[in-house]
């Protein structure tokens, strides 16, 4: 079992692995896809101040720049905030990125819209996560929406396999997740192989059903508003891959 206190965030998503084996699945046409379900779902029709939490290289911040929208992007990993920082500069786009803890952001009422996609959420322990859910309330203005974007526990525990492959030319990124019953975590060893050098990690992130994610939310003060099953906008259900909520600070 991975030890939650053992978790190192900038080890476990390497920029230079990360970008390497992920950014064709990352590609232009996804993100613009990704951001207009965004603009449709919160019905983003007028310039809003966004916090995009756990950003990563910008691809969903610098868009929502390019529609007129004010961004905020937060990210632990500072390498990857600066190849958001040049992207955000080679587009022509003015996106204030900040290096941050998301157990430990401070915001006071400060965005219409606060965002944490692409399975961002969960890696910490359940008191902490449900910090960064209380830090996103206090963030967000009267009203306020929140999307949260994360994998659907029912789907990934009935189709989850021994061991998953991404190839890129000779190099390997091998994950071999487990699922622990008890505290409803999946345990995932990955060892990368590239030029030749292999490395190995070990991470560990809480998966929700829609109920725990919908009482969690309650208890950090949201409304559920509206929910997905995928980010083609398809209902929830047993055989969605994701779980989108949007949901409203009352």
């Amino acid at each position: 079992m991975v030890k939650l206190s053992d978790f190192n965030i900038e080890d476990v998503f390497n920029v230079n692995e990360y970008m390497y084996f992920y950014s064709e699945k990352l590609a232009e046409e996804r993100t613009k896809r990704e951001v207009e379900f965004l603009v449709k779902v919160l019905e983003l029709m007028e310039p809003k101040r966004i916090l995009d939490l756990a950003c990563g290289f910008g691809r969903h911040a610098i868009k929502l720049a390019e529609l007129g929208h004010e961004v905020v992007g937060v990210d632990i990993t500072e390498g990857f905030l600066e190849i958001a920082r040049k992207k955000a500069e080679e587009q022509g786009v003015s996106v204030k990125f900040i290096k941050g803890d998301m157990r430990e952001t401070n915001f006071k009422e400060e965005f219409g819209i606060v965002l944490l996609l692409y399975t961002s959420f969960g890696y910490f322990s359940d008191e902490e996560n449900f910090k960064v859910l209380q830090n996103v309330y206090k963030a967000l203005k009267p009203n306020g929406r929140f999307c949260l974007d994360v994998p659907n526990r029912d789907f990934v525990v009935k189709h989850l396999p021994p061991c998953s492959v991404l190839e890129k030319g000779e190099d390997l990124m091998i994950d071999m997740p487990s699922f622990d019953v008890f505290t409803g975590r999946m345990n995932v060893r990955r060892i990368t192989i590239r030029n030749g050098r292999r490395r190995e990690v070990s991470y560990s992130i809480r998966l929700y059903t829609f109920t725990e994610l919908k009482e969690l939310l309650k208890r950090a003060g949201f409304e559920v508003y509206k929910v997905f099953g995928h980010w083609d906008e398809r209902e929830l259900s047993l055989n969605a891959p994701r779980i989108i909520v949007v949901a409203q600070k009352v």
